[in-house]
């Protein structure tokens, strides 16, 4: 059985925090392989609009050339429609049906996690890593009893609940945000390219992807 780590987002761009995330949980959770996996539009997010999906997989597809157990999935960026999670990862299980699944998501999207379509079966279709941020504490009083009892923090401690586990992880200490780089950019601030891999950088600029 392989141990499959994948990680949603639309990763607008994709930055160093990203990579250190896929190079963190690949030792952490001793991965055979880390997959992005980039949403064509998160369906919960209503009010923003993302720049072009098959930007944003080139992107990813450059960060992670070099790397080796990475990779970047169209699974959601193929499909005509705006897939949910809970559609996504029912596909993911029928296509690595002998493997271990982790899906991976951020602080941001465990804090609002109650917006996600039946967020409550979500997390309990596979194994979850929530990758905490700097200096910012995650909550859990807005979700139920029942998925507190499933969470583990990898500093100490173990779930209690039955299905599948929830795994804290605060392995990244980056705090980098692509709505800040977007707005750099937008500001003619070249700081941003410190935040994002060269190959990144070089396609951001050539085909000015955020001006």
């Amino acid at each position: 059985m392989r141990r499959l780590a994948f990680y949603g987002g639309t990763f607008d761009p994709p930055h160093r925090g990203h990579f250190a995330i896929a190079e963190a949980l690949l030792k952490e959770f001793d991965l055979d392989e880390f997959i992005f996996l980039p949403a064509f539009h998160a369906p919960h997010k209503t009010r923003t609009k993302p720049t072009s999906a098959y930007d944003r997989f080139a992107m990813l597809c450059l960060m992670t050339a070099a790397a080796e157990n990475m990779s970047v999935s169209k699974l959601e960026i193929d499909l005509p429609e705006k897939p949910y999670t809970i559609e996504t990862l029912p596909r993911l299980k029928a296509l690595y049906p002998e493997d271990r699944i982790f899906f991976v998501m951020g602080a941001d999207s465990w804090r609002d996690i109650l917006t996600w379509r039946e967020w409550e079966k979500v997390l309990l279709m596979t194994d979850h890593i929530v990758v905490t941020r700097p200096g910012v504490e995650i909550n859990t009083d807005h979700v139920s009893e029942s998925v507190r009892e499933r969470i583990v923090n990898k500093k100490g401690g173990s779930a209690v609940g039955a299905g599948p586990n929830i795994f804290f992880s605060d392995a990244v200490n980056i705090d980098v945000s692509a709505t800040d780089i977007r707005k750099r950019i937008k500001e003619d601030d070249p700081s941003w390219r410190t935040d994002v891999p060269p190959p990144v950088a070089n396609y951001i600029e050539k085909y000015q992807i955020y001006t």
